[in-house]
């Protein structure tokens, strides 16, 4: 038996649409040569010719939010509470036996930008696949801003899960859940739209903040979700431990047995 590793994290890249505006990541790279200077100053007496090629060390300087990249969610994020009124755990908390375990993706391609996954059509997709969910299962979401990523129209891709949807997991056992789009959640602009014809703030953000009821995780801006199976693979997404912090940069692999 051999393992097949399937990596769902994006790069983080800096001058693409990955992010609004005011929270792209930028990168400021600096080369061997850039930093040979750096290397002599602490060692007096050294000469950058004294370096193999004249080379110092190749790093680099990031300036960014803890949501830039393919990220983990603590249920901080969403709310100062969680599990109706206790107080919602950091991303330094969140608990490991959540992010190791078997995967399921439901594939919602089809479905059109902007809208709300509902419990019904879970369960058919559930159904489809042949699934049964059991508690702990880490639950994908394949969506239509899979292909999108860095794409002028990315923001705006992607169906979102509902504030019943994501109940519905988490009712079942879930703790964490993910997407290849930019939130859980439809997409900002979209719902925007819906509420200023219902001005109902319950649908801002409502997947999010299911956890106030139930405390989970996701993981957004995923990749390669279409080449998963349904289900029969394990998942390994631990978060990045930033201390008392909203979310975590990860490195999402799924991990299938062949």
């Amino acid at each position: 038996m051999t393992r097949k590793f399937i990596d769902l994290s994006v790069a983080l890249e800096s001058g693409i649409a990955s992010d609004p505006e005011f929270m792209l990541p930028e990168i400021e790279y600096f080369n061997h040569q850039d930093t040979a200077s750096q290397v002599t100053e602490n060692f007096p007496g050294l000469e950058i010719d004294d370096l193999p090629g004249g080379e110092g060390w190749a790093i680099e300087k990031l300036t960014m939010y803890t949501h830039n990249g393919t990220h983990l969610d603590a249920p901080y994020h969403h709310h100062s509470t969680m599990n109706n009124g206790e107080r919602a755990i950091t991303i330094d908390e969140v608990p490991l036996e959540w992010c190791f375990g078997n995967g399921v993706k439901l594939d919602f391609r089809h479905l059109p930008d902007g809208h709300v996954v509902t419990p019904t059509e879970i369960d058919v997709e559930l159904d489809r696949i042949g699934h049964t969910l059991s508690p702990l299962d880490i639950v994908f979401v394949n969506t239509a801003a899979g292909d999108r990523y860095g794409e002028s129209d990315y923001l705006m891709r992607g169906c979102g899960m509902g504030r019943d949807a994501t109940l519905h997991l988490l009712e079942q056992g879930v703790r964490l859940t993910g997407t290849d789009a930019w939130s859980w959640d439809a997409p900002f602009a979209l719902t925007a739209k819906r509420y200023a014809a219902e001005k109902d703030p319950g649908i801002i953000w409502e997947g999010h903040r299911a956890s106030m009821k139930i405390g989970y995780s996701h993981i957004e801006k995923l990749t390669n979700l279409d080449k998963l199976p349904s289900s029969g693979f394990t998942i390994s997404c631990f978060p990045f431990k930033i201390k008392a912090a909203s979310a975590g940069f990860v490195r999402a692999v799924a991990i299938i047995e062949e």
